[in-house]
């Protein structure tokens, strides 16, 4: 498809989109289930099956709804996963972040269709020519292309994707750096997996927050480091599972010692950082992310010259996504809504700075639908 048929696609059986749309949410769910699957065991054949038929199915479905947007998007998508599915290719983080952002545009796009809504916002034509890039990919350059993917759609590289360029760029020590950097991602990563399987609220809880942070740091000129940002957000709560969970997963009010055993757990994951070589920024940002610009926060009660930037903006992501957990029954629109409204009242636990640059990123996430 043309860069005019993505943006401006024809409905030709409004009827039949309805149904695919309903469809596409079981099937969008199946995919996410099969890749959190994969990645803990990429040799699963049952699995990397399963994966690919629930691509084809997306697929399928399109072609008989006449959803030309979903079939540009899921056809290079089959294509990656049987290349995949006959060993010609290997999985990694990058390729499976690349596979659920198209996933997660593809229902975006065929939501705001349905609602009558433009796909301005949704940068179709990168994705889809990202796409075609990457089922031609050589196998050496599946994790560039996905990257390059990634960026091309959100603004920001992957820290996963950046090692790897990297390492094809240079097999010096910087690149054996880079190596331990993507390796430790990795590692960071698979602990938020942890805290996300404790409860079936958390779900897609790590990505949501890593995607606003990017973004609102993106917006902000990039003061932060991209990778010790990502650094943060993946384990800023890890240290909770230090916890009972019996306090950190409690539905009714907290007692005073509830509340005080709670204000310790930033300095478990970051006193770990701490101790890794190359994450000591990181670390900081994950000891001061419940710390206030008036001194109101924990643990030591910061005031907002001495709170670092990162720590500032996972703040401001980390209490966004509370607030819409806590009115995820209202329904997801007004939940946004919501939680933008309490973020913005917050005065005083916010920084001010990076309230503006997150509010642009919110606007433009709810114009795309």
């Amino acid at each position: 498809m043309d860069a005019h048929s993505l943006l401006s696609p024809v409905v030709a059986d409004r009827e039949a989109l309805l149904e695919f749309v309903d469809a596409l949410s079981d099937h969008a769910a199946n995919v996410e289930r099969c890749i959190a699957l994969i990645r803990n065991a990429p040799e699963d054949r049952h699995r990397i099956a399963e994966l690919f038929r629930a691509v084809h199915n997306i697929k399928g479905d399109a072609t008989l709804c006449k959803v030309a947007v979903a079939i540009a998007i899921a056809h290079p998508i089959e294509t990656v996963l049987s290349r995949f599915r006959e060993g010609e290719i290997g999985f990694s983080d990058v390729l499976a972040e690349a596979i659920l952002l198209a996933i997660d545009r593809l229902e975006l796009a065929a939501e705001a269709l349905a609602g009558g809504r433009t796909l301005d916002g949704l940068h179709l034509p990168p994705l889809v020519e990202g796409l075609e890039r990457l089922a031609l990919a050589l196998p050496a350059q599946i994790d560039a292309r996905a990257g390059d993917l990634i960026e091309s759609v959100t603004g920001f590289r992957p820290a996963t994707a950046l090692s790897a360029h990297l390492r094809g760029r240079a097999a010096t020590a910087p690149a054996d750096a880079a190596t331990q950097a993507g390796e430790d991602l990795r590692f960071f990563r698979s602990l938020a997996a942890q805290f996300e399987a404790r409860s079936p609220l958390f779900r897609g809880r790590t990505t949501r927050i890593l995607r606003l942070a990017q973004e609102t740091n993106l917006a902000a000129g990039k003061r932060i480091d991209p990778l010790q940002l990502e650094a943060a957000v993946y384990m800023h709560d890890v240290g909770m599972m230090l916890l009972p969970e019996s306090i950190w997963l409690k539905v009714e009010r907290m007692s005073d010692d509830d509340k005080q055993a709670l204000r310790t757990h930033p300095g478990f994951a970051a006193g770990l950082l701490a101790r890794m070589d190359g994450w000591s920024a990181a670390a900081e940002m994950v000891a001061q992310h419940h710390e206030m610009p008036d001194g109101a926060g924990y643990p030591l009660g910061l005031k907002n010259p001495q709170i670092c930037d990162g720590a500032r903006v996972l703040a401001i992501v980390d209490a966004f996504e509370a607030v819409m957990l806590k009115h995820i029954h209202r329904g997801k629109n007004r939940s946004v809504l919501r939680a933008i409204a309490e973020i913005n009242a917050c005065d005083r636990q916010f920084a001010p700075e990076w309230i503006e640059p997150f509010n642009r990123v919110i606007r433009r996430t709810v114009e795309a639908g």
